[in-house]
């Protein structure tokens, strides 16, 4: 089976897919085959009469085996909003359970070394009444990457995520920095406490782009992580 990474965030719009196609980019830079998941995925739009998300097509890109945009989002809801919500108008239910299934069967089925499954918006985002993603990722049992998106408040969202994240018996692997505001004061001093904070390495510190290609950002994550 190949070994895979739980991508979440501190919050939505703070660069998960960005940080996870780099993901893809420097461990494929290492010879290393790989494939994306992006379970549910809203805000999307039609395109040849299916329905296909920006995010999940970003993923499907920079990876290097080669996937239908279903293996990749097995779930594409149409409207901007939470998933559930969304999937409710669509009448569906989303379920921990069927989500895991499908992860599970790409990861039987792919010829990939490493298999990035990307969330959506942030740790506890509700999948129904009763489950959130964070049931999706502790059946998945995968070692979690945290995105932190540097702006005020992250600090405090970083490490109320870190919490939510290990009271599930979930390790979080590393985490990056991804800026969300460039003229964020007191940058440096946010980096440093983050680091101070937080229980798992740093694996990269990534400004605020105009260029968001994977090539681009995996050349600011630690290079040796896949070796």
């Amino acid at each position: 089976m190949p070994s895979g990474l739980f991508v979440t965030g501190t919050d939505t719009d703070v660069g998960k897919t960005v940080i996870a196609a780099g993901l893809l980019e420097l461990a494929a830079t290492q010879g290393l085959k790989t494939a994306a998941i992006k379970p549910v995925a809203a805000g999307c739009a039609w395109v040849d009469g299916s329905l296909v998300n920006d995010d999940a097509l970003h993923l499907r890109a920079a990876a290097t085996e080669c996937q239908t945009y279903g293996a990749v989002n097995p779930i594409a809801l149409e409207p901007a909003i939470a998933p559930h919500i969304a999937a409710a108008q669509a009448g569906i239910r989303l379920t921990a359970s069927s989500l895991f299934a499908h992860c599970q069967s790409v990861f039987d089925s792919v010829a990939a070394d490493v298999v990035v499954v990307e969330g959506a918006g942030g740790w506890l985002v509700p999948l129904n009444e009763d489950e959130t993603l964070a049931d999706l990722a502790q059946l998945l049992a995968l070692p979690v990457v945290l995105v932190v998106g540097l702006k005020l408040g992250c600090i405090s969202h970083a490490l109320l995520t870190q919490m939510a994240i290990e009271s599930r018996g979930l390790s979080v692997a590393g985490w990056v920095a991804n800026t969300i505001d460039p003229n964020m004061d007191v940058y440096e001093e946010n980096i440093d406490t983050l680091n101070l904070g937080m229980h798992a390495p740093c694996w990269g510190v990534v400004p605020n782009l105009s260029d968001v290609g994977s090539a681009n950002v995996a050349s600011y994550l630690d290079e040796g992580l896949f070796r």
